[in-house]
């Protein structure tokens, strides 16, 4: 396994470390909104239980809209057994898997993104490594907010927990990981986030 493909194999099987310890922490919400964690788990998993066959009757039956399937597919799987999305995270299907056209850098911001949604409101640390969280920190600053659609002009984001910054204008401090969920679209559970474009 490549060394940033390692990085996803890490974050989930982090996470799936932190959720291990918690039952109440399978309800509690997460940053994506209207989902609680099991089903941010149920969505990062997809990929250990839908073969291209039946992703692609799913996506027929959301009419090709990538979003609706996400929901169905949150909504239904988010009440399967804990212990088995614990598994899933864990599953080295799910380690190796690359979104289609993204490659390993889709895989880690995918990993990274979702192990946020659940870790920041539950008050973890990030389970991700820093260099996986810098390299999406990199990914989503290089396309200027486009992948979530936030406005980048005039922000200067400045990570305090490492020496990372980017841009020019009005500062957003906050820890690198709470950077990548503001530049992914979030709401930090203090009510920041990022205009919208």
């Amino acid at each position: 396994m490549s060394g940033s493909q390692a990085w996803v194999a890490d974050t989930y099987s982090g996470l799936a470390d932190v959720l291990e310890r918690s039952a109440a922490s399978w309800d509690a919400p997460s940053l994506c909104e209207g989902w609680q964690t099991r089903h941010v788990v149920a969505h990062a998993t997809m990929p250990v239980r839908l073969t291209p066959e039946r992703f692609g009757a799913e996506m027929a039956a959301a009419q090709g809209d990538f979003g609706v399937l996400s929901n169905t597919v949150a909504a239904r799987d988010a009440a399967l057994p804990t212990q088995e999305l614990l598994s899933q995270l864990r599953s080295p299907d799910l380690h190796g898997w690359q979104p289609p056209g993204g490659g390993v850098a889709g895989a880690v911001s995918h990993a990274v993104i979702h192990s946020l949604d659940v870790t920041i409101p539950l008050g973890e640390r990030p389970v991700a490594p820093a260099e996986a969280v810098r390299d999406v920190l990199d990914q989503l600053t290089a396309s200027h907010g486009a992948w979530f659609g936030v406005d980048l002009s005039g922000v200067r984001l400045a990570a305090t927990d490492t020496d990372w910054a980017w841009g020019d204008g009005d500062t957003v401090s906050a820890e690198s990981g709470e950077l990548v969920a503001l530049l992914s679209g979030r709401a930090l559970p203090d009510g920041r986030r990022l205009p919208r474009r």
